[in-house]
């Protein structure tokens, strides 16, 4: 069964400490649990896979249902002010829905032993008010890398002998932060119908130009509890250029530009 909750509420986080606490929220994060109360009862589920990357500037979301494999994803800027952090979503997608139209928020989190807690009191989904908390654990860590930061795929192409194939009709947002990677796609098939795709998962630097992404969770099942070896070239400081060599002799390369404040 899809959440009740629509994918921009998910997009949440808050903080109620001084402005150079923020710095300290960048990482990577595990959502643990979610409870949803709705005035009556409060619902309380661990069955959602939800992780978060927040980088100094911006953050980014990724969701799915293992049991009916909806994805959602969302990214964004964020900001500190009057002691909240107001998150500005520039787009986000859900199952076969999505939306550039800007959308901000403003949350409260508070700290916990192994992250934060994160409640937002007053949500409204389809005429109904709901309380939602949300259990997150930190699993980041203090390796700096080149591609650190939040991207947006401006080209993405196959290479197969002397031919090159443009991939169009696709959307992707990529999050490297923290040890920990993610991405998040939508895409139209032959008929014109839109599909989400997200991925993520812990990822290391091998040399300059070589990374290996270790995907732990994504739609698809062909490269779930992978490795990828990906080559990356970097393109001054606001983008680079990923390449992966499939078996077959073909070459998937994807072109990023940084997001910036």
């Amino acid at each position: 069964m899809k959440s009740i909750i629509p994918f921009v509420l998910l997009a949440l986080v808050g903080c109620n400490n001084a402005a150079e606490k923020m710095v300290s929220m960048a990482g990577a994060y595990n959502m643990d649990s979610s409870s949803v109360f709705d005035g009556e009862k409060n619902t309380t589920s661990d069955r959602i896979k939800e992780f978060k990357i927040y980088t100094y500037d911006h953050m980014m979301w990724v969701n799915m249902n293992p049991v009916d494999s909806v994805s959602r994803f969302g990214i964004g800027r964020y900001s500190y002010d009057s002691g909240k952090v107001i998150e500005n979503i520039i787009y986000g997608a859900t199952d076969s829905t999505a939306s550039s139209n800007p959308a901000s928020f403003t949350l409260l989190i508070e700290k916990t032993d192994k992250g934060y807690k994160q409640v937002i009191s007053e949500l409204v989904s389809r005429g109904k008010k709901y309380r939602l908390s949300e259990y997150y654990e930190a699993m980041g860590t203090n390796v700096k890398t080149p591609v650190d930061g939040s991207w947006r795929a401006v080209k993405m192409y196959t290479i197969k002998g002397n031919d090159t194939t443009v991939v169009k009709n696709v959307t992707q947002f990529k999050t490297y932060f923290s040890g920990h990677f993610m991405f998040g796609h939508t895409y139209l098939d032959s008929a014109k119908r839109l599909h989400t795709g997200i991925g993520y998962g812990s990822f290391e630097m091998n040399g300059s130009n070589k990374i290996k992404e270790h995907v732990e969770t994504t739609t698809y099942y062909q490269i779930r509890d992978k490795t990828i070896d990906i080559d990356i070239e970097m393109m001054g400081s606001d983008g680079f250029k990923q390449t992966i060599n499939n078996a077959d002799g073909t070459k998937d390369v994807e072109e990023y530009q940084l997001l910036k404040k």
